[in-house]
């Protein structure tokens, strides 16, 4: 699997960009907080990834930051939560705007977020509230920004 992409970003759109490495253009989908992040085209960059491999399409998530990957995989792990509904709540809150969301039971704020409506947002409380304290919450450090220029051989 894919643990990260360094390299420059060449577009950044609504819910994703291209990332070229050597030459070979990725696209990744991600949350408008890690979009936001980025820098400005063509600029280079560290981006997290989760890869997830489907029958008809491998597909690459980013992160700027651990704490929002690690969230993405546990929002992921509920029922009826695919990517697309897990980058929009990440889009919504923060990794610890998720953790007092989910620590305090506060249903309403996870129906901010697209595509999570009353009984996914039961169903996201219910399976992840002991889990959320284990949960890394985010500094909002980006500490994968700037990438590193490769070493000379």
């Amino acid at each position: 699997m894919i643990a990260f992409l360094c390299g420059l970003i060449i577009q950044v759109d609504t819910g994703s960009c291209v990332v070229d490495v050597n030459g070979v253009g990725y696209l990744v989908a991600a949350s408008t907080r890690t979009l936001a992040a980025l820098p400005n085209p063509p600029e280079k960059a560290r981006i997290l990834i989760e890869t997830v491999v489907r029958e008809d399409a491998i597909l690459l998530y980013g992160f700027v930051e651990s704490a929002e990957r690690e969230w993405f995989r546990l929002l992921t792990s509920v029922q009826g939560v695919g990517a697309k509904v897990a980058l929009g709540i990440l889009s919504t809150l923060s990794p610890g705007e998720l953790v007092a969301a989910l620590t305090t039971s506060d249903k309403a704020s996870l129906t901010r977020a697209p595509g999570v409506g009353g009984r996914l947002a039961e169903r996201i409380l219910t399976e992840l509230r002991d889990k959320a304290a284990k949960m890394p919450g985010g500094g909002g450090v980006l500490l994968y920004l700037p990438a590193q220029p490769p070493m000379a051989v």
